[in-house]
């Protein structure tokens, strides 16, 4: 560990900078996640939200700042290593919720414990506790076209959580559904989230789901201008 170092989440950022060309997407960003907390990232189009999410994930190196995940310093990993952390550490939700079309729901879950190595029958049995934890017991055999679009999002969700990640990242998840179905999806996340002790970063433009997390950051032009707790 970095002796200077003074970041104090479970998920720390300090000045973080991601350049596209003469373009930043990330203009000296700080940043911390605190063990169980739900973040919400908010901001307008092309205002960095998303590249916050990747860099914080591993999925970009930034071209400058440091990311610890406790007291590991992440961002000098190799590419081997930080996908080995998505797999190991973090959970994924997306949009569209990214669920493999050819794979029954209990199959989509377990998918991350299976290429982190655990046994299929293990993965299977944590992965049909989650799906019945998200109130999906009976759909574990089927596919994502035979689900509706917030059921398959909770199968995402249970993916994302199934190996009890540090930290789950969420860009636009509710983004795809209606604004009850959304809330609905939202709820499931922050409960089971909370169940299985995972913060969770949320990249959104919804400013209602926003207001509804306990923290709330918004970004502009590359650089965070408020960090409010909300409520």
């Amino acid at each position: 560990m970095n002796p200077q170092w003074n970041g104090r989440g479970v998920l720390s950022g300090r000045g973080l900078v991601k350049r596209y060309g003469e373009q930043y997407a990330l203009a000296g960003v700080d940043i911390d996640i605190e063990a169980g907390e739900a973040v919400a990232i908010v901001g307008p189009s092309g205002s960095g939200k998303s590249s916050l999410l990747h860099v914080l994930a591993g999925i970009l190196r930034p071209d400058s700042g440091e990311i610890h995940l406790g007291d590991e310093r992440i961002d000098q990993f190799s590419e081997k290593r930080r996908s080995e952390l998505r797999r190991r550490e973090f959970g994924f939700v997306f949009q569209q919720g990214m669920l493999v079309a050819e794979l029954t729901a209990e199959e989509n879950v377990a998918l991350p414990m299976l290429l982190g190595g655990a046994g299929r029958k293990q993965a299977l049995t944590a992965a049909r506790e989650w799906l019945a934890r998200l109130g999906l017991g009976g759909r574990e055999g089927s596919r994502p076209g035979e689900l509706s679009g917030g059921q398959a999002q909770r199968v995402a969700i249970a993916r994302a959580l199934t190996h009890r990640p540090k930290v789950i990242f969420a860009d636009e998840p509710t983004g795809a559904l209606d604004s009850r179905t959304g809330k609905d999806t939202m709820n499931a996340l922050l409960d089971a989230a909370t169940e299985a002790g995972s913060s969770v970063l949320i990249v959104t433009h919804d400013r209602e789901l926003a207001a509804s997390l306990p923290r709330a950051v918004t970004i502009r032009d590359g650089r965070i201008t408020t960090g409010v707790t909300v409520g």
